[in-house]
């Protein structure tokens, strides 16, 4: 059965020219797109979509980061999208990334490490919901 996860290439991977490379390697892995936009969030809205991480040291920086640049949401399909799609990008550290995932070929850092990946299907839901309208959807 396919389902679906949620992405957002992050403001670093933008800024270096590597979204081309990174849509490039998740169609590769499988991955089918079924809603994709370029946007930018703003502070409050990168709050809102982090608001878990709200009590957290890194919350400000975290918040910072992902309001400096653009980022692309996606919604990808896939089976077993959530864990296929979380190996595919690879530890959060890319320093302990597995070689040839988005987060080793591509992230600077653990703060900024390219892509991110929704941890479990009920949350790709919900961060989906946040960037994409049902009509948005396909």
């Amino acid at each position: 059965m396919s389902n679906r996860t949620f992405t957002m290439i992050k403001p670093d991977a933008m800024a270096d020219g590597h979204a081309g490379a990174i849509l490039d390697q998740i169609i590769k892995a499988g991955f089918k797109i079924v809603a994709m936009k370029q946007t930018r969030l703003s502070i409050e809205k990168a709050g809102e979509f982090y608001a878990v991480h709200k009590e957290r040291p890194f919350f400000g920086e975290l918040t910072e980061f992902m309001s400096s640049g653009p980022i692309v949401a996606a919604i990808l399909e896939k089976e077993n999208a959530v864990a296929d799609f979380r190996t595919l990008i690879g530890a959060t550290n890319p320093a302990n990334a597995e070689e040839g995932t988005i987060r080793k070929r591509f992230a600077r850092s653990v703060g900024e490490n390219a892509v991110h990946g929704s941890d479990s299907d009920e949350n790709a839901a919900i961060e989906g919901n946040f960037f994409f309208s049902a009509f948005e959807r396909f």
